[in-house]
């Protein structure tokens, strides 16, 4: 039996957003309403990795946890492991869940569903996807796709991560969620690998895994989670919560 614990990478310094994860959204910042669809999972205890001060703050004053890691990490990757290495030292959480900080609107049964794949002995890494329904977003290359094997109803192996539209010809695309469940020993591998060739030509980090021949599978959810990355995004995220509220 597994026992999971849920990490919430999040720092100040994003471009396109500054102060990104205290942006205010229905009356709390967006941290809170990552930390909050964590909790709602019901997986395991959650806490939020930070080097910001303000951030843990946030996040001590509606009850929940947060620890300080250091400022030059690379990526959400390597702080989540910092922080379970901190919050952990003996190893006692087997599987650890990373969810992005600018998820505020994410299904908490997504973040349930990532760590099922990992019921299987034989995969490293367990990750979301999402079938691709609009046509403008198969050529987005923002949006990353997945291209694996569907070794089950709703689960694949994944192949293979790529901006591209791919694979060609007839069938579905699926969309690639960034949440991440890891296997301890497969989280502690890839942070201490170096980057990849093709992860650095697709800047896409799950590569490193692939390249590195670690298992990644995902799962399918039926809901993409929306990510705050711009100030308009914010907004639509502030109309989605609002009206979650009224509902």
């Amino acid at each position: 039996m597994s026992y999971p614990i849920v990490l919430i990478p999040s720092r100040l310094a994003a471009t396109r957003l500054p102060n990104k994860p205290l942006a205010e959204i229905a009356g709390e910042p967006m941290i809170v309403h990552v930390w909050r669809r964590a909790m709602e999972a019901g997986i395991g205890p959650v806490a939020v990795a930070t080097d910001a001060p303000e951030i843990a703050e946030a996040v001590a004053r509606v009850g929940g946890r947060a620890v300080m890691t250091r400022s030059d990490h690379a990526s959400g990757s390597d702080r989540i492991f910092e922080a379970v290495e901190k919050l952990d030292p003996d190893g006692r959480h087997d599987v650890i869940v990373n969810v992005q900080g600018d998820f505020p609107t994410i299904d908490p049964k997504a973040i349930a569903a990532a760590v099922s794949p990992l019921q299987d002995p034989a995969v490293d890494i367990a990750t979301l996807v999402y079938p691709i329904e609009r046509e403008d977003e198969k050529v987005n290359p923002n949006v990353v796709k997945m291209v694996g094997t569907e070794i089950s109803p709703g689960r694949f192996r994944a192949l293979y991560f790529t901006r591209a539209t791919a694979p060609t010809g007839e069938g579905p695309l699926y969309h690639h969620i960034g949440v991440y469940a890891y296997r301890r020993p497969a989280l502690r591998r890839f942070v201490e690998l170096p980057a990849s060739p093709l992860e650095v030509r697709e800047r896409l980090e799950q590569l490193r895994a692939i390249e590195a021949g670690m298992r990644i599978d995902a799962a399918v959810v039926d809901d993409v989670p929306f990510g705050v990355d711009t100030p308009q995004q914010l907004e639509e995220a502030r109309e989605i919560l609002a009206a979650r509220r009224t509902s």
